[in-house]
């Protein structure tokens, strides 16, 4: 399963939003903030402990791939390590 760790506003995680949609990837969306890449209230304090707890920075976006073990930051990472294994 993929999770992606986003705020609505960040153009960042809309960029890794529309790569999983035209790649037609099923994902979960967890929001812990309001606000851009890493800025805006907590909204979700358990949606936040798990982004920090996982990938122990307070930054999105933040890919998690259960299915092999990986955790991503950073938008463009995310895109090609989606490239390389869900295209």
């Amino acid at each position: 399963m993929l999770e992606l760790y986003q705020t609505e506003t960040c153009p960042y995680c809309q960029k890794v939003r529309e790569k999983l949609s035209n790649l037609g990837v099923s994902y979960v969306i967890h929001n812990p903030r309001l606000g851009g890449k890493s800025g805006g209230d907590v909204t979700n304090q358990q949606t936040y402990d798990e982004l920090t707890e996982l990938g122990g920075a307070d930054q999105v976006p933040f890919l998690v791939d259960t299915a092999r073990g990986e955790s991503i930051y950073e938008s463009d990472d995310i895109i090609e390590y989606l490239n390389e294994y869900y295209a």
